[in-house]
């Protein structure tokens, strides 16, 4: 896949790296100096704009306030399903489930109250960081 600038493969490549998470442009910015290429937060959202334009990364805005974050989209189709977000780590896990979509029908049809699951985000710890955890306490 070819890029204009060297920055643009850069951006892509890391959201590619780090597809199991939502990264704020700041993040980008970070993490792009962290490994040697310093590059502006106007370079990084042009270019992030240009990815989501193209269909090759979605923005997110988990929260109401937060800056807007953005995840490599690959093969997923990341449409209506919930979200999962660690409050230790930060991965953000797209949740396929049954028993969630149930609950969804209970509220539209016990209480007339249809949820928009794009915006639905549940808080706790990933499997990950409870192991962690549980390790430390050894």
């Amino acid at each position: 896949m070819g890029y204009k600038t060297k920055q643009g493969g850069l951006i892509f490549g890391l959201l590619e790296k780090y597809s199991d998470r939502h990264l704020t442009a700041e993040e980008i910015c970070g993490m792009l100096k962290a490994e040697g290429t310093s590059v502006g937060t106007a370079t990084v959202y042009r270019n992030l704009e240009k990815l989501v334009s193209e269909g090759k990364v979605r923005r997110y805005r988990l929260e109401e306030g937060e800056s807007a974050c953005y995840q490599y989209m690959g093969d997923v189709e990341c449409h209506e399903h919930f979200h999962l977000k660690c409050i230790n780590c930060g991965v953000v896990i797209h949740l396929e489930c049954d028993y969630l979509d149930e609950i969804n029908g209970h509220l539209l049809e016990h209480h007339g109250f249809n949820l928009d699951r794009t915006k639905i985000v549940l808080y706790g710890e990933c499997a990950e960081c409870r192991k962690g955890r549980r390790n430390e306490a050894d």
